[in-house]
């Protein structure tokens, strides 16, 4: 078994199609595309059948293939139907082919469907086969394929290298028969290229063991193409041993050595195919570059090419067949050759192709003539070629090839009508005296013919009545001519005179009756009117030009097997049958079948006589050679031959024994005698002749048969090969599929597991983040807890300060009360004692608000470092809480500014009433106005430094709370102490 490579090929083989509607301007064709690359056939026939036979394939790696049955990519194949004049194509239906059916083992090809079809009476279908094929190309070459090597370069000619670069064409020249090569100013020489096909082996390996061996009807012959003309061999009917005429074909090339050359060596391989009627059986490929790798001088000698080459079947034949054994691979001999033509021949044959074709004489064989070449390797038969005769069975086939031989040898010449009765020949018993009077002009030695006492006496007869309905504009000189050769003769039967047909009229045929007597078996006769259709042509008779042929009719005779019989009684009394057929035909074209030319009208009547009594024919030995039973076709019903007359005796006469007559009659007897003698000798050896001929034909017959026997056994040793190759396949692939079935059932109860770790693990994370989500909310709260502690510590700090507040007002009213009643001088003391307290408290005053400002710069950074620490807990809080946790910071938020708010309004009020009571007592003490001798006109400097350290204050406690990023100018406390620094340094300004 080949290894796997990664490199495959997907081929779709469409091979036929079924189904289709007949439609003679219309062709089919096939479009397949696969991963957006479009592949497309060649357009075919659209007939009921229309054959493809063609590949299509994509390259791709086995990653890529997985990926796409993983994705379900589609094939789809859409067919077109094409119209062969304005080239408008459209859409038939579609097939859709899953890629995940594609092997790599062979499968049969199946019958698809098309789908969305417009074709609604009936449901088209393609043949396809699908398969998958490792590519070989990157990984090793193909042995039966060829590399074509440059042409080495010879001295002194260094225009070679340009040669191979350039675009070479053969051109024909038609009015000279010959192709030129290269530019007209280089091509001096005259050069002719020949192929010759010689013989050919082992040709049966290419048909498979459901086709028969030799088809009715067909013909094998070679084909090629040889500078764009189409070539095939003359054809032969035994694949066992072909029995043909080598063929050689020949071109003339005008160019030059070195430019021929490099033209040889990039053509194609020259392909030669064995076709059997329409199809290949199988080809091979000659090498035409391997002429330029020879190393010849073409001046003194020719290039050859030459050997046996193995013929290779179709694709989808060779499926069927299998790898031939080395021993009986089909090969063909076939030589190739190139020589410079010495002087300008004159060309042969078409001038205008540039082709000659000669065939090796025989000596038995006429010269055979020039068949026309057809633009393809399909191979139609000739159009006056008459339909083929019925099959004969192997014994009476062998008796027949005997009689002829006979014939050949002997010069006579045996009907067609005996190979058709199965007549075997057999010797005469005793020699017969003739009749006097020339009552007979058969000789005495002349061999006799024995019918067989089955057979069947019958008489066909057909009346061609009228034709009508020409479709032509010019008038016809209508003549009518066929052949049918069962009937005992290959000889064409045609009416006369011309008559002359116009459009739209109907005119009688004269002379068109004619009746055929024969002999045949009543199986041999249905089985020959079911398959060979009588054919019958219309020509056009001129007087100044060569007759053209107008039309065919084909006549269906089962259509007469199959009508009413009536019972009638013959000339001899004897009871027979008769059957008659009356009918219209359609006469067409012979190269448009569809096109109608005109209408037939026939009268067809079989009358079957009985069985034929047994009794010998005697064959003539007369210029004409022919049989005298069954009598050659006539233009009028011919009576069934009568059996031989008898021999006459003549009396004896009664002289006496002395008398001249008794001597004579003596000497008659004795001559009578030596004749018998002589004639039984010559039957001997005729007899001898024959079983000799017999027993050759029975050792051909057994070495064919052996041949099949061998190729069967061969054949069926293969299959079995293939089969039990397919069965260990299948148990491979059995094994393959539970191992994998196993591995799939382990990843998924992997997957499971890891599926289930994995939700775990998530899981925990989930309440582990919980846990430490709660903890964070719990530090923060504590967080909270001691601010609030501090907050009312802070409280009570302002509260015991404003005790003290009230109770040095109390002290100050006392003093004040005592002031009143004492002397100046301790009032002086006072005021300084209170000024120095007052400075005190205006120290205390002044480092309370810096704690304060202290404490809120604290809770500005706190805040800071809080908003950042949330803004690092919503990146990593789950998704699930985000939201929750953005409801809870903006509520805390808004909570804090509004504690805090309050919080410096209070302070603010607080402060403000602190200010203006320092301010009352002031107002009063420059009311009552200063001692002269302590105090002075201008402001003390005092009073200036703590106005302005109030404004410094002020303006630091506003920047303070700017910077926290909790408040903005709009605020209420932002504004109010922008209102006092503004009265501060009006106040400043004022002094």
């Amino acid at each position: 078994m080949a290894a796997k490579t990664d490199q495959l090929l997907i081929v779709v083989s469409i091979l036929e199609g079924r189904h289709f509607p007949k439609s003679p301007r219309l062709g089919l064709l096939v479009q397949a595309s696969f991963d957006g690359e479009q592949l497309a056939t060649d357009p075919a026939e659209h007939r009921e059948q229309p054959q493809f036979n063609t590949e299509l394939a994509w390259e791709l790696d086995r990653r890529t293939l997985h990926q796409h049955r993983l994705q379900r990519t589609p094939i789809k194949l859409q067919c077109f139907t094409v119209d062969s004049v304005s080239r408008k194509r459209e859409s038939v239906g579609y097939i859709v082919l899953d890629l995940r059916s594609v092997q790599e083992v062979k499968q049969e090809p199946r019958w698809f469907p098309l789908l969305s079809s417009k074709y609604t009476k009936q449901r088209p279908a393609l043949l396809l086969n699908l398969l998958l094929e490792n590519d070989t190309k990157t990984a090793e070459p193909s042995p039966d394929r060829f590399k074509a090597r440059k042409a080495p370069p010879r001295q002194g000619s260094p225009t070679v290298t340009e040669l191979l670069t350039e675009k070479l064409e053969a051109v024909l020249i038609p009015d000279q028969g010959y192709h030129q090569v290269g530019p007209a100013d280089q091509c001096r020489d005259m050069f002719v290229l020949s192929v010759t096909v010689a013989f050919a082996t082992k040709l049966e390996q290419l048909i498979s063991s459901t086709m028969k061996l030799s088809a009715e009807g067909s013909e094998f012959f070679f084909y090629y193409s040889l500078l764009g003309n189409d070539i095939t061999s003359e054809p032969f009917h035994n694949l066992l041993s072909p029995d043909f005429e080598p063929e050689r074909a020949s071109v003339r090339i005008r160019s030059s050595k070195q430019t021929l050359q490099a033209f040889l060596s990039r053509q194609p391989s020259l392909q030669i195919h064995l076709c059997c009627g329409t199809q290949s059986l199988g080809s091979t490929d000659v090498r035409l570059s391997a002429l330029s790798e020879v190393q010849v001088d073409l001046d003194c000698k020719a290039a050859t090419v030459e050997g046996a080459f193995v013929l290779q079947p179709p694709r989808r034949i060779k499926q069927t067949l299998g790898a031939f054994p080395a021993d009986l691979q089909p090969t063909v001999g076939v030589a190739i050759s190139l020589r410079r033509e010495e002087a300008p021949a004159k060309p042969l044959g078409n001038k205008g192709s540039g082709l000659q074709t000669h065939r090796a004489p025989s000596p038995s064989a006429p010269p055979a003539e020039q068949r026309p070449r057809n633009p393809s390797p399909v191979r139609q038969p000739p159009d006056s070629s008459p339909p083929a005769a019925p099959p004969l069975s192997p014994h009476t086939e062998s008796e027949a090839e005997s009689l002829l031989e006979e014939r050949q040898r002997g010069g006579d010449r045996v009907g067609p009508a005996a190979e058709d009765l199965e007549l075997p020949v057999q010797p005469q018993s005793r020699p017969e005296a003739a009749a006097e009077g020339g009552a007979s002009s058969v000789s005495v030695s002349a061999p006799k013919v024995s019918i067989p006492s089955s057979a069947h006496h019958y008489c066909f007869s057909l009346d061609l009545r009228s034709l009508r309905n020409l479709v032509l504009t010019h008038p016809v000189a209508a003549m009518l001519r066929y052949s049918y050769p069962f009937f005992g003769s290959a000889a064409p039967i045609m009416t006369n005179p011309p008559v002359e047909l116009q459009r739209n009229m109907e005119v009688s045929l004269p002379q068109s009756y004619c009746a055929f007597d024969f002999a045949a078996l009543p199986q041999q006769l249905q089985d020959t009117f079911l398959r060979v259709p009588l054919v019958v042509e219309l020509w056009h008779r001129d007087s100044t030009s060569r007759d053209q042929l107008i039309g065919r009719a084909s006549v269906q005779l089962s259509t007469l097997l199959s009508s009413e019989r009536s019972r009638s009684l013959g000339s001899t009394g004897e009871q027979s049958w008769r059957q008659t057929h009356q009918d219209r035909v359609s006469v067409v074209q012979s190269h448009r079948p569809t096109e109608k030319v005109a209408e037939l009208s026939y009268v067809a009547t079989l009358e079957d006589l009985g069985l034929v009594k047994a009794r010998e024919v005697v064959i003539s030995d007369s210029s004409q050679n022919e049989f005298v039973a069954p009598p050659p076709p006539s233009s009028h019903p011919a009576a069934p031959v009568s059996p031989a007359a008898p021999p006459v005796v003549l009396p004896a006469p009664t002289p006496p024994r002395d008398t001249l007559e008794y001597r004579k009659a003596l000497e008659l007897e004795l001559w009578k005698e030596e004749q018998e003698d002589l004639f039984d000798h010559q039957l001997r050896k005729k007899e001898l002749s024959h079983m000799q001929a017999l027993a050759e034909e029975w050792r051909r017959r057994d070495r064919e048969r052996e041949a099949l026997v061998k190729k069967k056994e061969v054949e069926y040793n293969l299959l079995e090969e293939q089969l039990q190759k397919t069965l260990s396949d299948l148990e491979k692939r059995e094994k393959q599929l539970v191992e994998a079935e196993l591995q799939t059932q382990r990843l998924q109860r992997e997957l499971r597991a890891e599926h289930e770790l994995t939700l775990r693990e998530l899981q925990e994370s989930g309440r582990r983040l919980r846990q430490d989500c709660d903890h964070r909310v719990a530090l923060e709260k504590d967080k909270v807890r001691l601010m609030e502690e501090e907050r009312a510590r802070l409280l009570q700090q302002i509260t015991d300060a404003e005790c003290r507040y009230k109770q040095l007002e109390k002290e100050f009213q006392v003093y004040r009360e005592q002031q009143s009643s004492r002397p100046e001088f301790r009032l002086q003391s006072d005021l300084n004692l209170l000024t120095l307290e007052k400075v005190e408290l205006e120290r205390k005053l002044e480092s309370t608000t810096k704690s304060k400002l202290h404490y809120k710069q604290q809770w500005g950074r706190a805040l800071k470092e809080l908003a950042r620490f949330k803004q690092r807990e919503q990146e990593n809080a789950m998704t699930r809480l985000k939201k929750q946790q953005a409801e809870l910071e903006a509520m805390r938020l808004r909570f804090l500014a509004a504690e805090e708010k309050d919080a410096v309004r209070q302070d603010r009020q607080e402060l403000d009433d602190i200010r203006n009571e320092l301010n009352r007592l002031k107002q009063q003490e420059v009311a009552r106005g200063p001692a002269p001798s302590l105090f002075d006109s201008a402001p003390s400097p005092g009073v200036n430094e703590s106005a302005d350290e109030h404004l410094s204050r002020l303006l630091e406690e506003r920047d303070t709370l700017l910077r926290t990023g909790v408040y903005s100018h709009e605020d209420r406390i932002i504004a109010e102490l922008s209102r006092q620094i503004q009265d501060a340094m009006r106040d400043r300004d004022n002094r």
